[in-house]
């Protein structure tokens, strides 16, 4: 495993939790705007977090 892929699975990791986060301030303040950033952060996370497991198995 390289440093690339650590830092690929690290990044999706952290945009799931900024999306988590924003998804739940959207449900306090009742924003709909926030709630849909951040289902497309966590989405956007868990592609990057696959992408760097991918990565991982092609080169062992």
């Amino acid at each position: 495993m390289s440093i690339n892929d650590k830092a690929d699975k690290w990044k999706g990791k952290s945009e799931q939790l900024k999306g988590l986060a924003n998804e739940a301030i959207g449900k306090l303040t009742n924003d709909s705007s926030a709630k849909a950033e951040g289902k497309s952060d966590q989405m956007k996370g868990k592609l990057q977090e696959s992408i760097g497991k991918a990565l991982d198995k092609l080169k062992r």
